[in-house]
């Protein structure tokens, strides 16, 4: 099944696969898109509702998954063999996500600029478009969610493709954002593979934006078809190899366990997976020895189990992918100390893997393994490892676990990473942006995100007859007639709108509608906008 248009349909050809729903690709995606273009029309139900109503739509969407939760996380540890108690975990995370969008819906507004000439300007932030919403596997409700409640608190309408692997709760999830009153053609999802579904959304002329979570291979496609289509923006988060730095004064008590998680959770499949461990030479072996013993412990089985931290990898190719890495470093001279085979012969399940005296060159501390592999290197100076933290293509997130201030604060000045954590990782909130530098992409997901699904209109007013008076406000639209009778000022009052203008000539043209108070240059609906000129701003009420 897709979801197209707030229905359940077929995909045109026919074709299912495995998991759950069908495609060939295009013919499915050129519907969506003409679903998406149409609730995007200037007219449409979608359109015309105003900021707070979106604000509304998505805070009643989050009490739908709060709701839905424990199916939710079902789902998705089915589909994706996360741990049930890490997706109740992410369950509150995208409610807190939601609802932060949600928020953020009325809050991205324009400004009234001072201008040289005889005049005034003002700037519009209004959606983009269509947008192509392309999801990984790994975390598929908490990118859905990142990304769905973003581009709709923005305004904008999308086709959303899950990852194949995972299709399940983004279908959930769309028929929520129906249930919540998301208006048709707004929110559409089609599964399929990445050449054929992916390759269609991404070289859709009508798609104005693309926003993609993957691998760097995949990524630099998706920019070229931007490039080579309609020059559509795009939003790329690819992976990392990200540094974690144990100082020699660090609380290795501490210290251990975070550097453990910080590659161990969800199997590795974690895009800012600590997986270049960097520690000082005078703990070095005091550390190594707590790590394996840390992994040794680590339990691992069946997802669904209370107790067990570790689940299976996603599917067979990345488990023979992972234990690929493994022999490679292996064969490299890196000392495998604990780890390193698959566990029984159903499912997908490794032993977490510990690697000591690793070094920069091998393949291991290069190549994003995306798996429960730890390799440990080592260090001597601040100045060291941070050249050799920065000494990679990549530039997600880094981390650093010290006592000393100073230390702390010069890594997370000079290390190229968009996130830095300090003595702790893996912490998240919907507020913080989140991006990398260099091939770890382009943009920024959660808080920034929003004004990424706008674009930016800047209007140069010129003087006008009827605003040639510094007292003056107007508002501007739809016609109604007031007569002056000889009167050189007027006070309309019609119910909730109030205006206060000079009247000038034989009648003014005045919009009759209700909106709430502002001031400056705001533009409330499509077809009409308020804007005082005067130093210290006119009263219209509204």
């Amino acid at each position: 099944m897709l979801f197209i248009d707030n229905e359940w349909v077929d995909a045109e050809s026919g074709k299912t696969f495995e998991t759950v729903s069908p495609i060939d690709g295009k013919a499915d995606v050129e519907k969506a898109v003409a679903a998406a273009r149409r609730a995007f029309h200037r007219k449409s139900e979608w359109r015309q509702l105003t900021a707070s109503a979106r604000g509304r739509l998505l805070h009643r969407f989050a009490d739908l998954i709060e709701r839905d939760g424990e199916y939710l996380s079902t789902l998705e540890t089915t589909d994706n063999g996360m741990l049930y108690a890490m997706c109740r975990h992410m369950i509150h995370g995208a409610v807190s996500t939601v609802r932060y969008a949600a928020g953020l819906a009325d809050k991205v507004h324009g400004d009234t600029i001072p201008s040289d000439f005889e005049g005034f300007t003002y700037t519009l932030r209004q959606p983009v478009g269509v947008c192509g919403l392309i999801l990984p596997w790994n975390g598929p409700i908490g990118l859905f969610v990142n990304k769905v409640a973003t581009a709709l608190a923005a305004g904008c309408t999308m086709v959303v493709k899950p990852a194949e692997q995972t299709p399940l709760t983004a279908l959930a999830l769309a028929a929520l954002l129906a249930e919540a009153g998301v208006p048709r053609g707004v929110v559409n999802v089609v599964n399929g593979y990445g050449p054929t579904a992916g390759a269609a959304l991404t070289h859709h002329p009508h798609v104005a934006k693309v926003s993609f979570t993957g691998s760097l291979e995949v990524g630099k496609i998706i920019q070229q078809a931007a490039g080579a289509s309609n020059l559509k923006r795009v939003t790329l988060e690819l992976g990392g190899k990200s540094p974690l730095v144990i100082c020699d004064d660090a609380d290795l008590n501490v210290a251990v366990p975070y550097a453990a998680e910080g590659v161990f959770t969800l199997q590795g499949q974690v895009c800012v997976a600590a997986s270049r461990l960097f520690v000082q030479s005078k703990i070095y072996d005091e550390f190594v020895k707590r790590a394996v013993e840390y992994a040794k412990k680590r339990k691992v089985g069946n997802p669904f189990t209370e107790g067990n931290q570790n689940g299976p990898q996603v599917d067979e190719e990345m488990m023979n992918k992972v234990l690929g890495y493994i022999e490679k470093g292996k064969a490299e001279g890196a000392k495998l100390l604990t780890g390193g085979q698959r566990i029984g012969t159903t499912g997908y399940y490794l032993e977490p893997t510990v690697f000591a005296d690793v070094t920069d060159d091998m393949t291991i501390a290069k190549e994003e393994i995306f798996g429960p592999v730890q390799s440990i290197l080592k260090f001597e100076t601040l100045d060291e490892v941070i050249d050799r933290a920065n000494d990679t293509n990549y530039g997600l997130a880094a981390g650093i676990f010290t006592n000393n201030v100073q230390t702390a604060l010069q890594f997370s000045n000079l290390v190229e990473a968009g996130t830095v954590w300090v003595n702790n990782y893996f912490t998240f909130e919907p507020r913080i942006p989140f991006g990398g530098f260099k091939d770890s992409g382009i943009g920024r997901e959660k808080e920034l995100s929003v004004k990424g699904y706008q674009r930016h209109t800047s209007t140069h007013v010129g003087k006008m007859s009827c605003l040639n008076s510094p007292t003056s406000a107007a508002v501007v639209g739809s016609p109604f007639i007031v007569d002056d009778s000889g009167d050189d000022s007027k006070t309309v009052e019609l119910g909730k709108l109030t205006v206060y203008l000079r009247v000038l000539g034989d009648s003014v043209r005045v919009l009759a509608c209700r909106f709430f108070s502002h001031q400056g240059g705001v533009r409330p609906k499509e077809d009409c906008f308020c804007f005082s000129l005067q130093k210290e701003p006119t009263l219209v009420e509204w």
